[in-house]
């Protein structure tokens, strides 16, 4: 089959949603499905750009700089996406039609090019559902239930109606839609994140050394540091820690809580955290190798669940992960259930501790439950897994003559 992928950021962005994109890019190919990657991209000098990389075709519109920008200047470039890459895009999209669109929210302004492409190319479309929004926004208190939430609500919506198949990440993502969507009958299924098993070229890195920490029990942060990830619960651990000489905490990542968080680093004088600036996906999966622990964190007001792509990196290496989560939350039962990390409630900074203790203080208790970790990768998380999911609901020959996929039975609600 012919795929188009429509992701709003694609390697080489640091983001997870543009590594995982970029890997299922790779395995669809591997596949032998002809690969169409549509995206948006400010580091392009024409208004579309055109190019092979590693056999998939990757077109990418000139667009401005949005991720990590002011939040009302972001809404608005991210609804004007769908009429940007249609514009610059059209004449490429004309003369290849696709049998199977693939669009990944965030953004959630996808709704118009997908259902202008599905009645010209006559396709299904799977949306890869990682972020609810608006609803985690008002759940993190930055966003009211007025005007613009409603307007966001509408896009939300639409986006749902324009795919034939939601793939949420999460089991509790199903309780959601039972919720706020009573009457419809969306076609839903639980895609778990993934990652390809076998990362080649990886670059020599050297960060303990380089940031003076040989001998230190090292817990890593790596990704977006924005609302939603609460930062202020990481600095409360690490003020607990303080006093442990062994035991240190590293941020990789860029969001909008950076420019915050440095300064309470400065304010608070945590000599136990560094904080880096972002970097490419292999160099920051090579930084992965060298380290200890990995760390999730995730606001507890949030009442939509998911899978963090961090998780998978950390799992990669065979490092446990210390997690400090929202209520409901299904990786209570996905890391704690096979002995691959602790699981906290958000709030719950005397079990933080204690369990980064045992963590920090146990070798073997971190070599076991890394052991576990990769493991489990290899069952759940593969990107391999996550291709065949896809693609088994969509046969060609029936790509062009029906209105709903077919395959194994969905849940709907």
């Amino acid at each position: 089959m012919r795929i188009l992928l429509l992701v709003d950021c694609y390697y080489p962005n640091s983001k997870s949603s543009a590594t995982q994109m970029h890997d299922l890019a790779l395995e669809l190919h591997r596949q032998k499905h002809e690969v169409i990657v549509l995206t948006p991209s400010n580091l392009v000098s024409n208004d579309i750009e055109v190019v092979n990389e590693f056999g998939v075709q990757v077109v990418r519109i000139k667009t401005r700089d949005i991720k990590g920008a002011w939040r009302a200047f972001r809404a608005v470039e991210e609804s004007r996406l769908s009429n940007v890459l249609w514009r610059h895009a059209r004449p490429f999209l004309l003369r290849h039609p696709a049998d199977l669109i693939v669009f990944y929210s965030p953004t959630i302004f996808w709704a118009p090019l997908v259902r202008r492409l599905k009645s010209l190319w006559h396709c299904p479309a799977y949306l890869i559902l990682r972020d609810i929004f608006p609803a985690w926004a008002v759940d993190a208190g930055i966003l009211r239930k007025g005007l613009i939430y409603y307007f966001f609500r509408r896009k939300e919506i639409l986006q749902y109606q324009a795919a034939d198949r939601i793939a949420v990440q999460s089991p509790a993502n199903l309780d959601y839609f039972a919720r706020e969507f009573q009457t419809q009958r969306y076609q839903l299924e639980v895609l778990y994140n993934w990652m390809n098993l076998r990362v080649e070229n990886l670059p020599s890195t050297n960060y303990r050394a380089q940031l003076g920490l040989k001998g230190k029990v090292v817990f890593l942060y790596g990704g977006n540091l924005g609302v939603a990830q609460d930062v202020d619960n990481i600095l409360r651990l690490a003020q607990r820690l303080a006093d442990h000489d062994h035991i240190r905490f590293l941020l990789v990542g860029e969001g909008s809580e950076v420019p915050r968080l440095r300064r309470l680093l400065s304010e608070k004088r945590l000599h136990n955290v560094q904080l880096l600036s972002a970097v490419s996906p292999p160099e920051y999966l090579a930084m992965l190798s060298e380290f200890d622990v990995g760390l999730l964190s995730l606001d507890r007001r949030l009442k939509t669940h998911n899978v963090p792509g961090k998780l998978l990196g950390y799992m990669y290496w065979c490092k446990p992960t210390l997690a400090s989560i929202n209520p409901g939350n299904d990786l209570v039962e996905i890391l704690e259930k096979n002995q691959a990390g602790f699981c906290l409630l958000n709030g719950d900074d005397d079990g933080l501790c204690a369990a980064a203790l045992r963590l920090a203080n146990d070798p073997e208790l971190r070599c076991r439950m890394g052991k576990n970790a990769r493991t489990l990768l290899a069952r759940l998380f593969s990107v391999e897994a996550a291709v065949t999911q896809i693609i088994n609901h969509f046969q060609p020959q029936e790509a062009f003559d029906r209105e709903m996929p077919v395959g194994q039975p969905a849940i709907s609600v």
